[in-house]
């Protein structure tokens, strides 16, 4: 399967594909993003201080204040420094080829957000099966929203620049087969989310829905040659889930509303995700199709 959008893309990952370079990048974005993490909470020592500290600390496990939310999200953005250190220092090579062109960026991202909000709005009107709750006041909701879209425009690049472009290019630049450069980081992107706090059934239910995802954007950036496609996706769908209406507990605090339940309720929430799953399914085919007739 081979899209020339897509071997475009790859072509300057092929200069230096040797897996062990992979490796020591993977190990280097790593080791950058925990810096980056540790950055963050040095930062709320030295703004809280050593009294304050672990009070601050505590509340971003739970991320359920705006401020808390607001920090664990921004803790992602060093996956985008992780991944362009490892481009420039392993493969010798421009940061700004992780992204692809500029107008297939720009269009791709306009485009998937677009379509995936709208998609979204509408399946609204579908009932959830539960009444969501208010959680923050419209008008402090509104105060953060300008800083909770460029901390999520930022989370979600940075995923996709390693994801979709760090490791999806390598990969491809190194292995034909799909089965390898997009299986291998949609699996990683959804192992990425396992959280055994919740549960064997929902941990891994979440994993299956984040590595669906996975596919879908490893897909829209095989077809379209750049990651704007799935970085819009991406944006659009976090929107929604985290600043309009969020599991009840862990990050809602910047949502509008939350669900009358949170992670425990396994039971409530396994077919929930299972629909959440067809919507993205759906919503990449639509994606996808905009997409084709908008290039012609």
């Amino acid at each position: 399967m081979i899209y020339p959008a897509h071997d475009a893309y790859v072509a300057p990952a092929r200069a230096h594909p040797q897996i062990w370079r992979l490796v020591l990048g993977f190990l280097l974005a790593c080791a950058i993003s925990t810096l980056w993490v540790i950055g963050l909470f040095v930062l709320v020592y030295l703004v809280a201080g050593i009294e304050g500290g672990p009070a601050w600390i505590n509340r971003m496990t739970m991320a359920d204040t705006p401020t808390s939310a607001l920090l664990v999200i921004g803790t992602l953005w060093g996956l985008a420094l992780g991944a362009m250190a490892a481009t420039r220092a392993l493969h010798r090579r421009s940061v700004w080829t992780l992204f692809g062109r500029l107008r297939r960026l720009r269009r791709g991202f306009f485009i998937a957000a677009l379509a995936c909000g709208v998609a979204l709005a509408l399946s609204s009107l579908i009932p959830f099966g539960y009444t969501p709750v208010a959680n923050l006041g419209l008008g402090l909701w509104l105060n953060f929203l300008p800083l909770a879209l460029v901390v999520i425009l930022g989370q979600t690049l940075a995923e996709e620049l390693f994801f979709r472009g760090y490791l999806q290019q390598q990969l491809a630049a190194r292995f034909h087969s799909p089965l390898v450069w997009m299986l291998v980081p949609s699996a990683l992107f959804g192992l990425a989310h396992f959280d055994p706090s919740n549960g064997p059934l929902l941990s891994w239910l979440t994993v299956a829905a984040t590595g669906l995802f996975g596919l879908c954007a490893a897909d829209l950036t095989a077809r379209t040659g750049s990651i704007g496609a799935a970085w819009g996706f991406h944006f659009a769908n976090n929107v929604a889930a985290i600043l309009v209406v969020a599991l009840s507990g862990s990050l809602s605090g910047l949502a509008l509303y939350t669900t009358p339940f949170g992670p425990a309720e396994a039971g409530i929430l396994a077919p929930l995700l299972a629909r959440d799953m067809a919507t993205t399914v759906v919503i990449w085919g639509v994606i996808r199709f905009i997409l084709s007739r908008n290039a012609r």
